[in-house]
């Protein structure tokens, strides 16, 4: 639950209230970035190598001093970096105007590409800025760090920069049906930063299995084996169906991923209405979590021959239990749709299998 700020007041000579100024409350997660450009501009020279002792240090100096104080701007580059951080403050045409602005100051401001790109209608025109702010990003990091990169390469703020107009133009590329090109953006990332930070690889496996390029989502998730995100444990559970169709190791898989988000299926199956737009923040197994999985993971299921032919029964049953009822009195129940009632028309068949017993179907949310 968000919290509204407190409004600072302090009482005028003629008693009036007056509100004191102070920066608008942060909205995008952009915005903590410039903190930590305070920081290390604050403890450049001083010696300071590790956690402990920037800790030590931070807290000291604000325990005296109150807050992290102002830096004017050095560069051009950190002139523009800054009018960026101001735009995430509003919206509209002033958002624009600023992005434009920091760009005049300086073309090397990657953010401020990603920012018109965000604002733009025209992927086309998406695309264009994307790829200059990458360019942009590429000048100001040098060739070095990409030949090696380092595990800490997503440490440096100009890294993440770079790394963000990547990644929005990979997502603008598959819009556009370049997913052979864009899949080899998310990869490159993933290469840079092994850790993923930006989560790429939960769109990406998606990305991999709508492509038909099963050998590239295994390798892809025996690299994240221990990940038990909605997003990976639902393309492992697709995976092994499309290896080994329904059974044993399939349905083992869906009961998984089944037990890290039950909500996937009401979705797929058309049992909830999609919310018409997700949180900045979601949270790990939650409804926004679900949808925002089906964003890229849906076509791999309704594309995969027998997958939802497989997928359907098996949560109903799964359902029906949950709330104590009859399978058949569930299927008929207005609430299922029509267009799936065909599979439960013969009783027993053997696409309606019981739910593996202990495997977490049975936590099924009720409808």
């Amino acid at each position: 639950m968000a919290h509204r700020r407190k409004k600072n007041r302090s009482k005028g000579k003629t008693g009036q209230a007056h509100q004191m100024p102070s920066r608008p409350a942060i909205t995008d997660p952009r915005q903590l970035e410039e903190q930590a450009v305070k920081v290390l501009r604050l403890i450049e020279g001083r010696g300071i190598d590790t956690e402990e002792e920037l800790t030590a240090f931070l807290d000291e100096y604000i325990a005296e001093h109150g807050s992290l104080p102002e830096m004017p701007p050095r560069t051009p580059l950190e002139e523009a970096q800054g009018l960026f951080y101001r735009a995430l403050e509003v919206t509209g045409r002033r958002r624009t105007e600023l992005a434009r602005k920091a760009l005049d100051v300086s073309p090397d401001c990657a953010d401020a590409y990603v920012l018109l790109a965000e604002g733009t209608n025209d992927p086309a025109e998406a695309r264009r800025l994307y790829e200059q702010g990458m360019e942009a990003g590429e000048r100001v990091i040098g060739p070095e760090p990409f030949a090696n990169p380092t595990p800490l390469f997503w440490g440096a703020l100009d890294a993440r920069r770079y790394m963000r107009a990547r990644e929005g133009l990979a997502d603008v590329l598959w819009y556009l049906g370049e997913r052979q090109e864009a899949t080899g953006h998310l990869l490159e990332l993933l290469r840079l930063n092994p850790n993923d930070v930006l989560d790429v690889r939960f769109r990406l496996v998606s990305y991999l299995l709508a492509m038909d390029d099963n050998v590239g989502a295994r390798k892809l998730l025996d690299q994240y084996k221990d990940d038990e995100s909605t997003s990976l444990a639902y393309s492992r559970a697709l995976l092994l169906f499309r290896r080994y169709g329904p059974g044993k190791r399939a349905n083992r898989a869906l009961a998984e991923a089944m037990a890290a988000n039950p909500f996937v299926p009401i979705y797929l199956m058309g049992l909830e209405e999609p919310p018409k737009k997700l949180p900045e923040l979601i949270e790990p197994g939650s409804q926004d979590d679900a949808m925002d999985y089906l964003v890229a993971g849906i076509e791999c299921w309704v594309e995969t021959p027998g997958a939802m032919d497989w997928l359907v029964p098996i949560v109903t049953v799964a359902m029906a239990e949950a709330l104590d009822e009859d399978v058949s009195d569930w299927v008929d129940d207005d609430a299922f749709p029509p267009e799936l009632r065909h599979l439960f028309d013969v009783p027993g068949r053997s696409g309606v299998p019981n739910p593996p017993k202990g495997s977490g179907l049975l936590k099924f949310p009720p409808r």
